[in-house]
């Protein structure tokens, strides 16, 4: 028979990701109570808007096993769509977003097609190359996206009279919809579509041997985080009003990259530990701003020596194994 307390944890066990959820929505809801400084829920706002990106990017990496050193294009493609269809030609912002992510979705699934025959550092390079085109156009084409200027007057989402003009407004916009995104993908890695994407992951022709379609699977998961980063990046225009080619630089799909493995692939909830770890870090250093690169490339390279699954997935595997020990002491007491 199991005691009351087994059951209690037995129960937490069972339901953890719903409590999760819910623990983590109730803080965010009244998060704004208790911090009401602008500049502290800007940072916070910021880092709902990478994790869409990175949740995305994790799927491609973490489940189906891919590398991308190009995101920060899909990123890019997404803020100037909605800022050039809604600040050049005056389009309503939310039938903007959904109409820029559709034709970023279409660029990937074109690009998509035969760079994904690709793999390893032939797939990087592809992709990083991807990410220089796009940014390269961004400087250069000057008469539509403003060029190194930038590009400004991107009008505020709201509904009817309704704004979201302040980081508050905007805090609850952001990160209901990273919540959202956060259940997709929870939901997405649960499914059978999931489970084809962990085998595929851990080996592509054992996964094919299974029924795993390898091609159309690689395929859907990389247009799934195109649009993804595109929400991501319509959602950055609309919120700071002003975007420039300095925001979706190689360096800072590297960050990406990066946010991904700290917080550990293939781990949902790592995306969201990752991506908040790597906005914060330059707050956190401000003296260092000079040498971020070789502080996030220090932090990347201690994290594959000793905790190569991620931080998250490691310090849960250690908890996990820490756990085992003490009840099979228990046992043998």
């Amino acid at each position: 028979m199991m005691s009351a307390r087994d059951k209690f944890l037995y129960f937490i066990f069972l339901h953890r990701t719903g409590l999760t959820v819910t623990l983590l929505t109730s803080l965010l809801v009244l998060f704004p109570l208790f911090e009401d400084n602008p500049y502290t829920l800007g940072i916070t706002n910021l880092i709902a808007i990478n994790t869409i990106v990175v949740l995305g990017l994790n799927l491609f990496i973490g489940y189906a096993g891919q590398i991308s050193l190009g995101h920060a294009a899909f990123f890019a493609l997404g803020a100037y769509g909605s800022a050039i269809t809604t600040g050049t030609y005056e389009l309503s912002p939310w039938p903007s977003m959904i109409l820029v992510a559709f034709a970023v979705g279409s660029i990937a699934l074109i690009i998509g097609i035969p760079v994904l025959r690709l793999t390893g550092h032939y797939l990087a390079m592809a992709t990083l190359g991807f990410n220089f085109v796009v940014h390269s156009i961004l400087l250069e084409w000057d008469t539509v996206t403003g060029g190194p200027s930038g590009f400004s007057g991107i009008p505020s989402l709201g509904f009817g009279g309704f704004y979201f003009d302040d980081e508050v407004r905007l805090h609850y916009l952001l990160w209901g919809i990273t919540m959202a995104c956060l259940l997709l993908c929870l939901n997405l890695v649960r499914s059978g579509v999931g489970r084809g994407l962990s085998a595929l992951a851990e080996d592509e022709t054992a996964a094919a041997s299974l029924g795993v379609n390898t091609k159309n699977a690689k395929v859907k998961v990389f247009v799934l985080s195109a649009v993804m980063a595109s929400l991501a990046g319509s959602l950055f225009a609309h919120c700071y009003s002003f975007i420039s080619p300095d925001s979706f630089g190689i360096f800072v799909s590297a960050d990406l990259v990066i946010m991904v493995v700290i917080g550990g692939m293939g781990s949902i909830w790592g995306s969201l530990f990752g991506a908040g770890l790597i906005t914060l870090l330059p707050e956190w250093m401000d003296l260092f701003e000079t040498y971020k690169d070789f502080v996030h490339g220090g932090i990347l390279v201690l994290v594959l020596m000793f905790l190569p699954q991620g931080l998250v997935s490691g310090i849960i595997d250690i908890i996990k194994v820490r756990w085992a020990l003490r009840r099979r002491n228990d046992v043998t007491a």
